[in-house]
C-alpha cells in the first residue's frame, strides 16, 4: 500500500474528503517525526511504539574494494509492534 491508497482508505474509514484525509496523514506524520527528532518516544497503544536508538561506530568492509572502512554513529528509528497488531497478523 502506497500514500495515495492509504489516503483513500483514512477518508473513506473516517468519512473525510481525500483532501482533508491527506492533511490528516500529513500532520501524523509530521508529529511523529518531531517527537523523535526530540528524542521522545512515540507510543500508540494497541498499534506500536516508535523510537529512537543509537548505533555505535563501527568498522565494515567495502564489498568492491575490500578494503576496511569506518561506519560512523548514528541515530535510527525503530518501530515495535503493539500486542493488538501483532495479535491480527
Amino acid at each position: 500500500m502506497n500514500k495515495t491508497e492509504l489516503v483513500e482508505k483514512i477518508a473513506a474509514g473516517a468519512g473525510l474528503s481525500k483532501v482533508d484525509a491527506k492533511k490528516a496523514l500529513d500532520a501524523t506524520v509530521a508529529a511523529i517525526k518531531d517527537a523523535l527528532k526530540a528524542g521522545d518516544k512515540v507510543q500508540l497503544v494497541g498499534f506500536g511504539t516508535f523510537s529512537v536508538t543509537k548505533r555505535p561506530a563501527r568498522e565494515g568492509i567495502n564489498p568492491a574494494t575490500k578494503q576496511k572502512i569506518k561506519i560512523a554513529a548514528k541515530k535510527v528509528a525503530k518501530f515495535k509492534a503493539g500486542a493488538e497488531l501483532a495479535d491480527a497478523l
